[in-house]
């Protein structure tokens, strides 16, 4: 018996320690908020379940945590201290405060971390599409900490003219454009209403004018489109176009089996002095 009632007396102490206890913790949109007590960590609902950023907190029992104030800038900066910095550029918002971003070195984050990809960013409180900014990474989650000064300005304002022009990823040119860039604006572009459809007919037509030829309508075939056009001379073709290089994969006519030799600017002119 003594030994049941020292377990629950522990266990009394260590709710009593716990309501007592205020903490400071970052929330996300519809998350919970997590500290360590004597060894264990709890989980909690916030309170207000809507708050989204960094607060001081305390609990009211072992599920639900009151928001007492919001953090202030130097508890923040403290505690984004503890974990690595990495810079990325931001590409669009997900919900609420947080973005999808992308590294601005894909060789940096892939010796540190071992593999480079897109990844969430939550509490960014500044910013917008394109902006380079500091993150940390604590292991689990990224956090917004600032806008990257540093960060080159006139790039992002060429990125959102070119986005405004709805200029396809496989023809931007930009005077310090990287790979990490290109993969951004690819990211952005296919987020933007109209851009794909827009960009995918850009692209043929383009290529269909280069030779010499005229798009009439075009289908999305998975990897590949099948595109209908007009020589220029008025005979109609139809052909499967691959999407990544535009390169042939049937023609529509006999190349005795030399499709893909050929690209669809090139077809234009193979078919037209066959």
């Amino acid at each position: 018996m003594s030994k049941i009632r020292q377990l629950l007396e522990q266990i009394a102490a260590q709710e009593n320690q716990l309501r007592a206890t205020r903490f400071f913790a970052p929330c996300v949109k519809g998350g919970k908020v997590k500290t360590k007590v004597s060894g264990m960590i709890y989980n909690f609902v916030p309170k207000p379940q809507n708050f989204e950023g960094w607060g001081i907190f305390q609990a009211e029992n072992e599920k639900i945590a009151q928001l007492v104030e919001q953090a202030d800038l130097w508890q923040i900066s403290e505690y984004l201290n503890y974990f690595p910095s990495f810079r990325l550029r931001l590409a669009y918002r997900l919900s609420g405060k947080t973005w999808l971003a992308y590294p601005v070195s894909e060789a940096d984050v892939k010796q540190r971390l071992g593999k480079v990809k897109p990844v969430p960013v939550h509490l960014v409180i500044e910013g917008g599409r394109f902006e380079q900014i500091i993150a940390r990474f604590d292991g689990d989650t990224w956090w917004f900490e600032e806008v990257d000064r540093r960060g080159d300005f006139k790039i992002i304002d060429q990125l959102k003219s070119s986005l405004k022009q709805l200029v396809p990823v496989q023809e931007l040119k930009l005077k310090g454009m990287t790979p990490e860039i290109k993969t951004l604006y690819d990211l952005v572009a296919q987020k933007t209403d109209g851009f794909a459809i827009y960009s995918d007919e850009k692209r043929l037509k383009n290529a269909l004018k280069l030779g010499g030829g005229d798009l009439q309508e075009f289908q999305d075939r998975g990897d590949y489109w099948t595109v209908n056009w007009i020589t220029s001379d008025g005979e109609h073709q139809i052909s499967a176009i691959a999407k990544n290089d535009l390169t042939v994969v049937s023609s529509g006519i006999c190349l005795s089996g030399k499709d893909r030799d050929f690209d669809l600017q090139s077809l234009v002119g193979v078919i037209e002095h066959r």
